[in-house]
């Protein structure tokens, strides 16, 4: 089955690697004299008809690049009136074959419910979480651990210079691997994460231990969605449009807590879309233009409502409804490594 016009489309948080994507679904169409259209802000771009043409010239420089040539939003067809249907209008009009949708488990989400109402659509997994179910590892995971270790080095001279306690806030809503891979990195000396609440006063007597032995700071590394003993995250009221709430606060909550029942110095350093933002690692580069490349031959074969998955060393398609089955989460094992390092 020949496909004669494919769209694609980058959805949810910007994450490094996005357009190592685009650039790899282009140039492997381009090969197969088949034609791409982009369609800008994700979902939003296939509501409202907002595309561009995409060939070899325009994405011949972009592979280096963070975030996304085609813009992103967290635009959910299934909250807006007529979503569904408007989308699968709007893939009509557009004259799209099929549609290569870019993004974690809100934008796949979207892709499953429209594959199943038999809209022909290919999934790539995007997400610095790395909470995607059915691939070993996402892209964009390797950039943003690298930008956290990286930062953890720098904080480790300035809190042992001042004798302090430094709380780093790391991105994780539901899943904590950033702060684990991180933290593990980073020399941090305890990792908090969303899997395991919380308990404070462990916490605290840790980081006595650590101060008794010396030198005389500690690095506490937790995750923006970790829950403390007796209630959760400082969470903001707004929600997003999948229904998620918009965290933040964790980090400083948590410092105020160990400043109050230590009485060490202790501040709060909050990562935020640092994480996020800037070039890709090498790793993400390559898994991204791999990612693209394969997702490109399924789309060029005919083959649909499926995802693109990383499993061992070899790219490999899997139903799409798998991805989006449950999230990953850190299995105990690990976590338990890890432990191994808390002071």
């Amino acid at each position: 089955m020949g496909t004669k016009r494919i769209g694609i489309l980058t959805g949810g948080g910007d994450c490094p690697g996005l357009n190592a994507v685009i650039r790899a679904v282009v140039m492997r169409a381009a090969a197969g004299d088949t034609e791409v259209v982009g369609l800008r802000r994700g979902w939003r771009g296939l509501l409202d008809r907002d595309s561009l043409p995409l060939d070899t010239e325009r994405v011949r420089t972009i592979l280096p690049l963070g975030g996304t040539i085609l813009g992103t939003s967290r635009t959910n067809p299934s909250r807006e009136k007529d979503g569904m249907e408007r989308s699968r209008a709007s893939f009509k009009d557009l004259g799209l074959s099929v549609l290569i949708a870019v993004g974690g488990e809100d934008t796949l989400g979207v892709a499953a419910r429209l594959s199943d109402e038999g809209m022909p659509l290919i999934g790539v997994p995007k997400t610095i979480d790395n909470d995607l179910q059915g691939t070993d590892v996402t892209f964009g995971f390797d950039t943003s651990v690298q930008i956290a270790s990286d930062a953890l080095d720098r904080l480790h001279t300035t809190a042992c210079s001042h004798e302090r306690t430094l709380v780093v806030e790391i991105m994780g809503r539901h899943a904590g691997w950033i702060t684990l891979m991180a933290g593990l990195s980073g020399s941090a000396d305890v990792i908090l994460i969303p899997e395991y609440p919380v308990d404070i006063e462990s916490v605290v007597q840790r980081i006595k231990r650590r101060y008794e032995r010396g030198p005389r700071y500690a690095i506490v590394a937790v995750s923006e969605g970790a829950k403390l003993t007796g209630g959760e995250a400082k969470k903001a009221k707004a929600l997003d449009a999948f229904g998620h709430v918009r965290l933040g606060g964790v980090g400083e909550q948590l410092a105020a807590e160990i400043g109050r029942r230590t009485g060490f110095e202790t501040r709060s350093v909050t990562l935020g879309h640092l994480q996020r933002g800037g070039t890709p690692t090498a790793f993400d580069r390559i898994l991204g233009t791999r990612f693209g490349v394969r997702a490109c031959e399924l789309a060029l074969e005919g083959r649909t409502g499926l995802m693109v998955a990383l499993r061992g060393t070899k790219i490999v398609p899997i139903p799409i409804q798998e991805a989006v089955a449950s999230l990953k989460t850190v299995d105990d094992d690990l976590y338990k490594l890890a432990a191994t390092f808390f002071s």
